[in-house]
C-alpha cells in the first residue's frame, strides 16, 4: 500500500479539540459545585444517603434509650447544716447538695448507688427524681466489698430499670453512662465502649476523699466524672450492665463500673427481705501472680496484708504475711478466686484453706461469719 496516499493528521486540530474538552469539563464541574445545574445522577448520592441513615439510626438508639431510662435515674443528695462564719449569733441553715447518682431497681422505692456516696451515718441523705420530687432516705444497706449501697425511700410510683447480663459483655460493645456529673449537672449522658473486663483497680472520689481496691470491674471509655458515682452503665437496649464507680486517680478516658451480675443477688435479697446477709472472711490481700512468685521464690496466691480483728480469718489463725495458695481445693490463680468461692457460700459454712508461710504449708478451716453492714 502506498502510504503517501493516506490523509495527513491535523495535529493542531486535535490539540484544539482537547483544550475545548477540558474547558467544557471544568465549566460543568464549577456549575455543578455552585448548584447552577444538577449533579450527574450516579451512585454517590445513594452512598451518602446510606451513611446518613446509619448515623441517624445510631443516634436514635442512644436518644431513645436515654429518654426511656432517665426518669429512673435519681440524684443522691445530703442535707448539711451550715453556719455563717461572720455572724456568730446566726442560726444554722440546712443546705442540700448533690453528691452522687442512683437508679431505681424496684417500684418499692429501692435504689442502687455506691457506698462511698452515702458513707457517713451521721448525715441525712435524700433522693431527687428527674421531675424534682424529693424523698428522704429511710433505710441504707452498705456493702464495703463491692462499694455498693442499697437505699429505700417511701415512694410507690418509681419505675425500675431492667437489669441486663454483664457476663455477655464484649470488648468494643457500645455503652451509655448517665449521672449527675460534678454533682450539679443532672442526668448527664456520655457514650463509649467496653474497653476491658475483669479489671482490678483502686478507685477514688474527690467528693468523699475515699480510695479502695475493687475487683472484677468493667472498664469503659465513656466519661465518668465525680458525681456520676452510683449511676447506671447501660447497653444500647437500655439494660443496666454496671454501676459506675468513678475513676482511678490520674486516669483519662478510663472509667470503671461494678458488673450488674455481682449486684443482682444483693438487690434481690434486699427487695424480698429488706436486708442482706453475706458471708465474710475478713482479709485484705494482694494477688501474687505466677511470674512474681517465681521471681520472689514464693508460691502463687493471695498475700495477706490485713486481717480484721475477731473475723473468721482471725479466729482461724490467718496472719499478715501468710499466702493462701488454695481455697476449697482450688488453686488461687486469679485475683477474684477467693471472692468467687466465698460468694458461693452461706453464712456458717466452712472454707478450707491451704496457707504457706516461710517455707511451710498448713491447712486451715475458717467458719464464715456475716458481713457487717457498714
Amino acid at each position: 500500500m502506498d502510504n503517501s496516499k493516506l490523509p495527513k493528521l491535523n495535529t493542531a486540530g486535535i490539540v484544539v479539540a482537547i483544550l475545548l474538552g477540558v474547558v467544557v469539563a471544568v465549566g460543568v464541574y464549577q456549575a455543578q459545585a455552585r448548584g447552577l445545574i444538577p449533579a450527574f445522577p450516579g451512585n454517590f448520592p445513594k452512598l451518602e444517603t446510606r451513611e446518613t441513615r446509619t448515623v441517624i439510626q445510631e443516634e436514635n438508639a442512644v436518644v431513645s434509650t436515654v429518654e426511656k431510662v432517665s426518669p429512673s435515674v435519681v440524684a443522691i443528695g445530703a442535707t448539711i447544716r451550715t453556719f455563717n462564719p461572720f455572724d456568730p449569733f446566726s442560726l444554722p441553715r440546712s443546705q442540700n447538695s448533690t453528691i452522687g447518682t442512683g437508679f431505681v431497681v424496684s417500684e418499692k422505692g429501692i435504689i442502687v448507688t455506691n457506698k462511698h456516696v452515702v458513707d457517713d451515718p451521721d448525715i441525712k441523705y435524700n433522693v431527687v427524681t428527674k421531675d424534682g420530687q424529693k424523698y428522704e432516705i429511710r433505710k441504707i444497706y452498705r456493702d464495703p466489698v463491692l462499694d455498693l449501697a442499697i437505699v429505700q425511700v417511701d415512694a410507690g410510683d418509681l419505675k425500675a430499670l431492667e437489669l441486663g447480663d454483664s457476663s455477655k459483655l464484649k470488648v468494643g460493645q457500645t455503652v451509655i453512662a448517665i449521672g449527675n456529673a460534678l454533682g450539679r449537672l443532672t442526668n448527664t449522658v456520655t457514650t463509649g465502649v467496653v474497653s476491658g473486663v475483669g479489671r482490678r483497680v483502686v478507685t477514688g472520689d474527690p467528693f468523699s476523699g475515699t480510695a479502695e481496691s475493687l475487683d472484677d470491674l468493667i472498664q469503659t471509655d465513656a466519661a465518668i466524672n465525680p458525681g456520676n458515682s452510683g449511676g447506671p452503665l447501660l447497653n444500647s437496649a437500655g439494660q443496666v450492665i454496671g454501676v459506675n464507680v468513678a475513676v482511678t486517680e490520674g486516669a483519662q478516658n478510663i472509667g470503671f463500673a461494678i458488673p450488674i451480675n455481682s449486684v443482682k443477688k444483693i438487690t434481690d435479697e434486699f427487695i424480698q427481705t429488706g436486708s442482706v446477709s453475706r458471708p465474710f472472711l475478713g482479709i485484705s490481700y494482694r494477688f501474687i501472680s505466677k511470674d512474681v512468685a517465681i521471681m520472689n521464690e514464693v508460691p502463687q496466691g493471695a498475700y495477706i496484708q490485713e486481717v480484721v480483728v475477731n473475723s473468721s480469718a482471725d479466729k482461724a489463725g490467718i496472719r499478715v504475711g501468710d499466702i493462701i495458695t488454695k481455697v476449697d481445693g482450688q488453686s488461687v490463680d486469679s485475683e477474684t478466686k477467693i471472692s468467687q468461692v466465698i460468694g458461693s457460700k452461706k453464712m456458717g459454712g466452712n472454707l478450707n484453706l491451704t496457707v504457706w508461710n516461710d517455707g511451710k504449708e498448713r491447712s486451715v478451716t475458717a467458719t464464715l461469719q456475716e458481713l457487717p453492714n457498714q
